[in-house]
């Protein structure tokens, strides 16, 4: 049994902030709440119900990013301490779209965009652009070379790899401008990005619940699903309790500490420049590869501020760390297996295994190991 960290709520409530969230994820969602319940000695009271919490003080677990100062205010949510994600007041700021600039100061942009974050981040991302209309999005093909460069079209709400288009030049561009859905463009926007080539993933992020605070820096891991197609497949994560300051005294290779730097970099931008943005689980993926000149280029590709496919790991370090206070670095880890591709390990921790209608067959599991500090991790 995990210690008790503090926590004043009256229950932990999981809150359905996404129209719809697959059968495997919300397996998961619902273990990840109770076991935030157990580390906060408080209740795990279900599904949020609008007549049945109308009254009192929930920490939430909600499926996605909070979004706007009303539903912020209806749930009672003040700060980060209320709600393991993170909360935002404008539908954009949670996505991909704040990681890259537009194309100018005329570009079509949504209220409450900030190019003061752009210019903080600069340096910290990949060469890319965020567009909100057709014309910008063709603007942007431009600045960033499409045809003498291949790039990466960007869905901005799609996780996992999903949805993203490789674009050689300009007719590849007209075949997917004429499928975008325009009200949506404007609303969220959409990032066209340089492509890398052999390419590294990394992981650094941070939560903080009631009581503790843990940060880590891992890679993430490609599988392929039922049509063959590369999605994410789980993430090894190196856990130290702390903030990010405790990430320094790790031996990291080059690529990780750089990573790291530019994670935290993000962050604090985010912290600067959007005013009423908070997050207790902040994850932000950066990826490492070699451009079209063989340049090696890290940057920031995008954040989460939500429970996310490493958040399994997340609180299994979690639980480590608050039942041993003598521990300070912990390795955990979550794989994602789809068509019996693969056995789980002995000793693994099930998180999912079964039929998702969606997804077809599908096994998710979590893992922990013991720190060996003998090793820096390139």
């Amino acid at each position: 049994m995990s210690a008790t960290l503090t926590s004043r709520h009256d229950a932990v409530v999981l809150y359905p902030s996404r129209r719809h969230v697959p059968e495997h994820e919300d397996r998961i969602h619902h273990d990840i709440a109770r076991r935030i319940a157990n580390l906060l000695g408080r209740p795990f009271d279900g599904v949020y119900d609008s007549s049945r919490h109308a009254s009192g003080h929930w920490y939430f677990v909600p499926t996605d990013t909070v979004l706007t100062p009303a539903t912020r205010e209806a749930l009672g949510i003040r700060n980060e301490l209320d709600l393991f994600g993170g909360y935002a007041d404008h539908p954009f700021m949670p996505t991909k779209a704040i990681t890259h600039g537009l194309v100018g100061p005329h570009a079509q942009r949504p209220a409450g965009w900030s190019d003061a974050f752009v210019e903080h981040v600069r340096g910290a991302t990949l060469p890319g652009r965020t567009a909100f209309s057709v014309g910008d999005l063709r603007i942007a093909a431009q600045q960033l070379g499409l045809g003498r460069h291949a790039l990466r079209l960007k869905p901005v709400k799609a996780t996992g790899g999903r949805g993203q288009t490789l674009l050689a030049d300009a007719d590849a561009l007209e075949a997917e401008l004429a499928q975008l859905d325009t009200e949506s463009l404007a609303q969220f926007g959409i990032v066209l990005e340089l492509h890398l080539q052999d390419v590294t993933t990394y992981s650094v992020g941070q939560l903080r619940l009631p009581g503790l605070t843990a940060s880590y820096i891992g890679t993430q891991r490609l599988t392929s699903d039922r049509h063959g197609e590369p999605v994410y497949g789980g993430s090894q994560l190196l856990f130290a309790r702390g903030g990010y300051g405790a990430l320094d005294a790790l031996p990291l290779g080059p690529a990780r500490r750089l990573a790291v730097r530019h994670a935290q970099r993000y962050d604090r931008a985010a912290d600067a420049c959007y005013p009423g943005f908070f997050a207790s689980r902040r994850n932000y993926d950066i990826a490492a590869g070699t451009g079209p000149d063989g340049e090696t280029l890290i940057g920031v590709l995008e954040q989460s501020w939500r429970i996310g496919g490493a958040s399994r790991a997340e609180i299994a370090a979690a639980e480590v760390f608050a039942a041993d206070p003598a521990c300070t670095r912990i390795w955990a880890e979550t794989r994602e297996i789809f068509n019996d591709s693969e056995p789980a390990p002995p000793d693994a921790l099930l998180t999912y295994a079964g039929v998702d209608p969606e997804l077809g067959r599908i096994c998710k599991y979590v893992m922990v190991h013991a720190y060996d500090h003998k090793h820096a991790y390139d």
